[in-house]
């Protein structure tokens, strides 16, 4: 199983990216997906889940209303679209892949087996 981050960049505050996520995995539709962040000298951190049929997504208090998850179970991928940044937003961003089909979806890292490179998110005050 691999998964590829891509999207991120440089932006000014206020600004929008759109991170997305492309996992090999022919039954990616029964796996919930997440993303979470790591920024310099603190501790990996949950952004947002979608489970396995997309009916159910979580977001962390910090991105809620200002980040929107999706997934296309077609094209096996998961987006993540961030508005509004903000400086503390700067982080590395990686996407992850849940430990077992049609599992209860999750903010523990833990619960999220595969883990993508990452993809670096700099927003600039």
């Amino acid at each position: 199983v691999q998964l590829q981050a891509s999207g991120g960049g440089l932006v000014q505050a206020g600004g929008s990216l759109m991170l997305s996520c492309a996992v090999s995995i022919r039954t990616f539709s029964n796996y919930n997906m997440a993303w979470f962040r790591q920024a310099p000298g603190k501790e990996r951190e949950f952004v947002s889940a979608i489970n396995w049929s997309a009916s159910t997504t979580y977001y962390a208090e910090a991105v809620k209303g200002r980040f929107t998850v999706s997934r296309n179970n077609v094209e096996n991928t998961v987006d993540l679209l961030m508005n509004r940044l903000k400086p503390e937003d700067t982080a590395i961003y990686y996407c992850a892949s849940g430990r077992a089909a049609w599992g209860p979806l999750s903010r523990h890292p833990n619960d999220y087996e595969y883990w993508g490179q990452g993809t670096q998110v700099t927003v600039s005050s």
